[in-house]
């Protein structure tokens, strides 16, 4: 069996979920080629990658913490996006994974491809609850990176075909009592203005603009690299980072207390922070304003939340050719999944509101 796998450069969080599916699909005997769009320079080194290929898709600008739309529109080029989907043959392949990808995504519907896309934007294909999606943001949703099944990955299953993150085991936990801090969108120095503050606590704080480590008083600043990213997530009291996907679910696992800020005009970010808080697993700040930082700080460590090891049960599903049936594997997975007991029973109580076949997530009120 071969194996396109499309991963959207835009972010870490699609390459971190796409490395450790890529190592399980390999551990399984399948053949796997990478391909990625979407990232703005060069493309990264990624062992777990292997030699790929990338072209540069479509690519999402932000500034001060917000999409820049007219930006985004600015650098688009749908020419040389239809020449690139034209050119991507997939002769070659069984079925193509797709995390957000749009490049592969359509050259699969164009040369008839099975698709499968494994995402977190996946999951907003499904009834579960949003926060300022509108029209545009559905039909981007549904049309960016379009495939003919499509498995959600979220926090919750919210009894849709959603399987559980994606998240490596950490090891050597401890709690050294300082406080890691990603917040790539947001202007590094209002950032440094706002830990500064703080004097009785240490961050750790990692940032794109930070080309060499140094200290600044209370503020350990650090540049992007995932080794010692991991190590200081291992070791820290708490995360205090933007509303994506991938890194709250790693604070989640490792039982770190979680503080985020969405990008605004990112309904993707938005949704999330407001998941987040309504499950209890995280609060939530719309700027970068001392108060709700100092409320959080003097708060207790979290319980961890425990996930299977979704890499490993996708990967033998996909072996076994028993992947299709998405809601039985959904299932099987939740059922693996242990919350802390607060958490539990905000979702018991959402489920018993609800039901489990109403068809009415999306309209439940997310805290905000």
């Amino acid at each position: 069996m071969r194996i396109l796998y499309g991963v959207q450069g835009t972010g870490n969080g699609h390459i971190t979920r796409a490395r450790l599916l890529c190592s399980a699909l390999r551990q399984q005997g399948i053949d796997v080629d990478v391909f990625m769009s979407g990232r703005a320079g060069p493309a990264p080194k990624v062992e777990e990658f292997g030699d790929y290929r990338s072209v540069k898709g479509i690519s999402f600008h932000h500034r001060r913490g917000r999409i820049d739309r007219w930006a985004t529109l600015k650098q688009l080029s749908l020419a040389r996006f239809t020449k690139d989907v034209a050119q991507l043959d997939l002769s070659a392949y069984d079925l193509l994974i797709n995390d957000f990808e749009p490049v592969s995504a359509w050259a699969a519907k164009r040369q008839g491809l099975t698709s499968l896309s494994i995402s977190h934007q996946a999951a907003f294909l499904y009834d579960i609850p949003s926060k300022e999606m509108g029209l545009w943001n559905r039909l981007l949703t549904r049309y960016f990176a379009p495939c003919e099944y499509n498995l959600g990955v979220h926090w919750c299953s919210f009894n849709q075909a959603i399987i559980p993150p994606l998240v490596a085991n950490l090891e050597h936990l401890s709690n050294n009592g300082k406080i890691l801090v990603y917040l790539p969108f947001e202007s590094l120095s209002e950032v440094c203005q706002l830990l500064g503050r703080f004097t009785g606590y240490q961050f750790i704080c990692y940032h794109p603009d930070i080309k060499q480590a140094h200290k600044r008083d209370n503020i350990q600043l650090q540049p992007i690299a995932r080794e010692g990213f991991i190590e200081h997530l291992s070791a820290c009291a708490g995360v205090f980072c933007n509303a994506g996907f991938e890194l709250p679910s790693e604070a989640m696992a490792a039982g770190k207390k979680l503080l985020v800020k969405p990008l605004f005009g990112q309904f993707e970010q938005l949704s999330n922070a407001y998941t987040l808080q309504s499950l209890g697993l995280g609060q939530v700040t719309e700027s970068l304003e001392p108060y709700i930082l100092d409320a959080w700080l003097q708060q207790d460590r979290s319980e961890p939340v425990h996930y299977p090891d979704v890499a490993k049960i996708l990967a033998q599903r996909i072996h076994n050719q028993q992947w299709q049936d998405l809601k039985s594997l959904s299932k099987q997975m939740w059922q693996q999944v242990s919350y802390p007991a607060v958490s539990q029973m905000l979702l018991d109580n959402m489920l018993s509101d609800y039901g489990e076949n109403v068809g009415s997530w999306a309209k439940i009120k997310v805290l905000g």
